[in-house]
């Protein structure tokens, strides 16, 4: 199998990112890591941390090989401002953007297999001045996609989203038949193409307490989710649902299917992040590229001090390798 060669992203760097990066180097993996930062900043926050590192800028002409335990492969972005662990700056909020426009850049030629991000912090961006709603909308501008499908994972559960970032009140009226349709087949593709299921199991949501009651508690259920079930479900995909959430996440469902399907963030995410939280991977559906993130935020108040867990980082890029090996060659055909 040829190796692979990951981008990783520290995401903002007056957070963990950098942090977790310099931890994740202190061992061997299966493929190539090459962090798209600042040399500079990786050096001073590994004597800050008090870990051994040594760099190697990344030399595309030369084929991925593995990085020996404290070293780490870099293609250098410079920061436009020195930083200080735990202090945000405003003048590096472009320096964010040109680290994941050069990882999009290369998964897009096939200089990276995937890319895994550690998370930025969106407020300083836009106080930057620079539109930011986030990773996902920026991937997707990036790489002209229409459609893309947040889905988060842990050991034992899948659980994908209808809706993201949406009010509650807003959240209905986005339940449509179409939607859902798009969502779904998004889904079942990547999960055949990125996770090697054949034939993906899929628990649907209802939207409403006890999937609307037959149509006592709301009619989203019968009047958008399940005529978008049965066409899906007469074309072959196998669907289950739509269940109410309060018992779909029982043992006796979870064990009869590879991913949920929430109509809602807050629907699925809860369980997904009891359950594995600090172990959860946050994985961009529907992208031309490998895409997945950490489950947490910047940690602003622990960057430097050594105690921040790189679980999630680890997590994040085990399903990288993963999807990146199980990936099928046609997939940027999409």
């Amino acid at each position: 199998m040829t190796l692979l060669r990951i981008a990783l992203t520290p995401g903002e760097p007056a957070g963990i990112g950098p942090d977790l990066i310099i931890q994740l180097a202190q061992t061997e993996h299966s493929a190539e890591l090459v962090a798209i930062a600042d040399p500079q900043l990786l050096q001073q926050r590994a004597e800050q941390l008090g870990l051994p590192l040594t760099i190697r800028l990344l030399d595309v002409a030369k084929a991925p090989q593995i990085n020996a335990a404290s070293e780490i492969c870099v293609l250098p972005v410079e920061l436009a401002q020195s930083c200080v662990a735990g202090e945000l700056n405003i003048s590096n909020a472009a320096y964010v953007l040109a680290t994941l426009d050069a990882a999009i850049q290369g998964c897009m030629d096939n200089t990276f297999s995937a890319m895994v991000t550690a998370p930025v912090n969106k407020a300083v961006i836009n106080d930057a001045g620079i539109n930011f709603s986030g990773h996902t909308e920026y991937l997707a501008d990036k790489t002209h996609t229409e459609q893309v499908v947040m889905m988060l994972a842990t050991e034992g559960l899948r659980v994908a989203l209808v809706t993201t970032h949406l009010p509650l009140l807003d959240v209905p009226k986005a339940i449509t038949s179409a939607q859902v349709e798009r969502i779904t087949r998004i889904l079942h593709r990547d999960l055949q193409q990125h996770f090697g299921l054949a034939q993906p199991k899929i628990t649907v949501l209802g939207l409403n307490p006890h999937a609307g009651e037959g149509g006592h508690m709301g009619r989203e259920e019968i009047d958008e989710i399940i005529p978008c079930m049965e066409k899906l479900v007469n074309e072959g995909m196998q669907l289950t649902g739509p269940l109410p959430a309060d018992t779909a996440f029982t043992e006796k469902h979870l064990t009869q299917c590879d991913a949920v399907l929430a109509m809602y963030h807050d629907q699925g995410l809860p369980v997904l992040k009891y359950k594995g939280f600090g172990n959860a991977v946050n994985i961009t559906l529907g992208l031309p590229i490998i895409r997945t993130s950490v489950d947490h935020g910047t940690a602003l108040d622990l960057a430097g001090s050594g105690k921040a867990d790189m679980g999630s980082l680890q997590t994040a890029l085990n399903y990288a390798i993963s999807m990146a090996q199980h990936r099928s060659p046609t997939l940027k055909e999409h």
